[in-house]
């Protein structure tokens, strides 16, 4: 434990939520959900609008739908969420060289490390600091917990929820703790929650007066004693800068069961895939693959295969899923889909796979040979290109109005709001989803934009009435600010 608050945790307020409402005006100070949008979606993130009707993270977007029917249903952007999150991740590194990131909008921070003086003072002021500079970059708010140890800097970041800034100044942990819901501490879930209340425990002053003793005999050694340190306040966990993944893995929920095999196969081969792309881009190759199955009747189950040595090769993972698959029984109905890597490793060992890299070569060597020949036959056609998803708050951009966003879609016609994030409330314009002048766009920047901020007059961002030198800027300014 250290003398003075110098561990800062900073949370984003509702990320993606407050992201998605800086990024369209025509939202703000209304409820916005962020998550699946289907009958088996979960929700990410609400807006603490939404949070008022009872909506919260990890809840069935039909319950949500069901407490707030109101609220805006978005798909998440997650290209948005991580260029926010890089500019605030920047504006921490600055502050100390020891940063640990929990998420895209969660990061420990140690300050002594940093140079910053152990003085509440001081370090309140570096807080402060860091929530204004937040604000200015992104035009979002995130909240600040400041104590002498991890358990307790975060415990402070949810208490100043949201917007705000809590020091816990050492000395007073005991006092700030203990009446508690013993779920406060780290590492309480439901069960060990439901085996303290069995036991008469039921907040963190209870916990420390149970004894260590009790606690190891109720929860086993290693736990109890662990617990039994976090209710006393006392957490002696560093700030680590590098967290080292233990497994990479995806999955999909359906929003029909899967009961066709050969759709099921396909899904865990498109999930394979998923899944190699994100081990490459982590710069890594493992050797235990997962695939991970829920059935219709929501019971889970995992099967695994370790290969003879690390592999980022996506045939092997392919095949080591197909493998698996046939030791599963999948008639009943398949509601989640997932494909891991685990055992992880920073080298491959593709020595071990040269004879499927062979089989490989061989079979696309067939199969170049064989396209002249059905070429000459008059093959099949190409497959016609499947229609465009117009998933809510996809960002778009039209020919003729610019850049906006996806409002609902369906029996062939797509909404579009055309709003940026600078704007007033935009106007709403309905197409066919097959309009070849609306296209898939880009994130625009949260903050700093607008025609006169050194942004591209491009169409592809801009309405061409509002490129400079347009001859009816006011007139289509007019058009879409109204409403």
């Amino acid at each position: 434990m250290r003398p003075a608050p110098t561990i800062l945790h900073l949370d984003m307020d509702a990320f993606y939520a407050s992201a998605e409402q800086a990024a369209k005006p025509s939202l703000r100070g209304k409820p916005v959900i962020v998550g699946g949008i289907g009958p088996r979606g979960v929700v990410a993130t609400a807006s603490y609008e939404a949070r008022v009707f009872g909506v919260r993270s990890a809840m069935p977007t039909a319950q949500a739908r069901r407490l707030c029917p109101n609220a805006a249903y978005l798909s998440p952007r997650f290209e948005l969420y991580r260029q926010v999150s890089e500019k605030v991740m920047e504006l921490l590194h600055a502050l100390s060289p020891l940063v640990e990131p929990l998420s895209l909008d969660e990061a420990f921070v140690d300050l002594e490390a940093g140079g910053v003086a152990p003085e509440a003072d001081a370090v309140r002021a570096v807080g402060e600091r860091l929530r204004r500079d937040i604000h200015e970059a992104t035009g979002l708010t995130g909240s600040v917990g400041l104590a002498g140890a991890k358990m307790l800097a975060k415990i402070a970041s949810e208490a100043a929820k949201p917007d705000g800034l809590v020091v816990i100044e050492p000395g007073t942990e005991r006092e700030l703790l203990g009446p508690m819901p013993v779920r406060t501490l780290p590492g309480v879930g439901p069960a060990t929650a439901e085996a303290l209340r069995r036991a008469g425990i039921h907040t963190v002053a209870e916990t420390a007066e149970a004894g260590e003793d009790e606690l190891v005999r109720l929860l086993g050694k290693a736990h109890g004693a662990g617990l039994y340190a976090m209710a006393l306040g006392q957490d002696d966990r560093p700030v680590v800068a590098e967290r080292d993944a233990k497994s990479i893995s995806v999955e999909d929920t359906f929003e029909v069961d899967l009961t066709d095999r050969t759709r099921v196969r396909t899904e865990l081969t498109r999930l394979a895939e998923r899944c190699v792309q994100r081990l490459r881009a982590a710069g890594r190759s493992g050797r235990t693959v997962v695939i991970k199955v829920r059935n219709y009747d929501f019971s889970t189950l995992t099967r695994s295969e370790t290969l003879r040595g690390p592999t980022d090769d996506p045939a092997v993972v392919r095949e080591a899923v197909a493998r698996l698959l046939e030791t599963v029984d999948t008639t009943g109905g398949v509601r989640l889909l997932g494909v891991g890597v685990s055992g992880l490793a920073d080298f491959t060992q593709e020595d071990l796979f040269a004879q499927l890299a062979t089989e490989q070569e061989a079979q696309e060597s067939a199969r170049a040979a064989a396209e002249p020949a059905g070429a000459e036959e008059g093959g099949p056609e190409p497959e016609e290109e499947l229609p465009r998803r117009w998933s809510p708050g996809l960002d778009v951009v039209h020919d003729d109005y610019g850049a906006g966003w996806v409002q609902g879609s369906g029996v062939g016609r797509v909404t579009v709001r055309f709003e940026q994030p600078w704007s007033a409330p935009g106007r709403v314009r309905t197409f066919a989803v097959d309009d070849p002048a609306l296209r898939p766009g880009e994130p625009l920047p949260l903050v700093g934009g607008g025609p006169g901020a050194g942004q591209s007059s491009d169409p592809a961002t801009w309405p061409k009435s509002l490129s400079p030198g347009g001859e009816a800027a006011s007139e289509s300014g007019e058009e879409i600010s109204s409403r």
